[in-house]
């Protein structure tokens, strides 16, 4: 290749890396954002971290715990909601306990029934067959001493016209027919006394402790429907439909730490803002009625 060409490349090589640098070098106009990012509304800003509470003169939020394991088969409430104290936040499945209150009033009823018979007695039934078999006893007793009678008149009579084993017979049967009616007598009176001062205690004390296990068993199935403790606001439901939740909250999978089921902002439903500022910070602060 002669000289004259490489010179002519050389200049064309020149032109071009000029044209490239002039080009790198021209400045290029900004790209719109993809969105208009947030705004700092004030001149002087303090930025922190904090959470969101009841504005309240002392005191924070309301943890709500139940007292009682189960899954949630209801929330009633969302939210943001305002509740009163004692309504319904969410419900536990009752159902093993919901029986075992049942079982416990029945019981509490047998035995109230029981204690109504003792003082009901003595029954006219059974009066009624006590005296029948007095009746009965007296009558059997009649004629063994009739028996006893004629057969003693007549070994007076002739000695030999009754043996003496028969005679003696006739004499054991009326003192067991006597005591026959004694026995009836003493049983009409025991009917007629009706039911044992110790066997109605007895009775009672068995009915005042059942009905005392059903009303700790209603208080325990009561506890199955979460409520609002205080008048106020529901800032967080950490349970859903289904979770299992304990006095120990609710487990959240994202944080694998437990949470409380609820929490209740109490007051008016006003709420404030709690920050943490960092200490550096403090300085900067203005007085607390002017900061917005």
């Amino acid at each position: 290749m002669s000289s004259r060409n490489i010179l002519i490349l050389a200049g064309i090589g020149v032109v071009l890396a000029a044209l490239v640098a002039f080009m790198l070098n021209r400045p290029r106009a900004a790209q719109p954002p993809a969105f208009q990012p947030a705004a700092n509304p004030y001149v002087h800003a303090i930025y922190a971290q904090g959470i969101i509470e009841g504005d309240q003169a002392s005191g924070e939020n309301i943890n709500v715990l139940p007292e009682v394991s189960g899954p949630v088969t209801a929330i009633f409430v969302k939210e943001g909601d305002q509740v009163r104290a004692g309504q319904p936040l969410f419900a536990i499945d009752d159902s093993v306990q919901r029986g075992t209150t049942e079982q416990e009033g029945l019981q509490a009823q047998a035995a109230r029934a029981a204690l109504n018979e003792l003082k009901a007695e003595p029954r006219r039934e059974n009066l009624a067959v006590a005296q029948a078999q007095l009746d009965q006893a007296q009558a059997s007793l009649r004629s063994l001493i009739d028996v006893r009678d004629k057969l003693q008149r007549s070994a007076k009579l002739d000695a030999r016209s009754v043996s003496q084993e028969a005679l003696d017979l006739a004499v054991d049967a009326a003192k067991t027919g006597e005591t026959a009616v004694a026995v009836a007598q003493r049983q009409l009176d025991l009917v007629k006394a009706g039911a044992w001062a110790y066997d109605i205690q007895n009775q009672q004390a068995q009915y005042e402790a059942l009905s005392h296990a059903y009303q700790a068993g209603g208080a325990l199935l009561s506890k199955y429907v979460v409520k609002s403790p205080v008048d106020g606001a529901v800032l967080a439901i950490n349970a859903a439909k289904g979770d299992y939740v304990s006095s120990q909250g609710a487990y959240d999978t994202y944080t694998q730490a437990n949470q409380p089921a609820a929490v209740i902002s109490p007051g008016s439903g006003k709420l404030a803002v709690r920050c943490y500022i960092d200490e550096i910070l403090l300085s900067r602060l203005p007085n607390g009625a002017n900061i917005k």
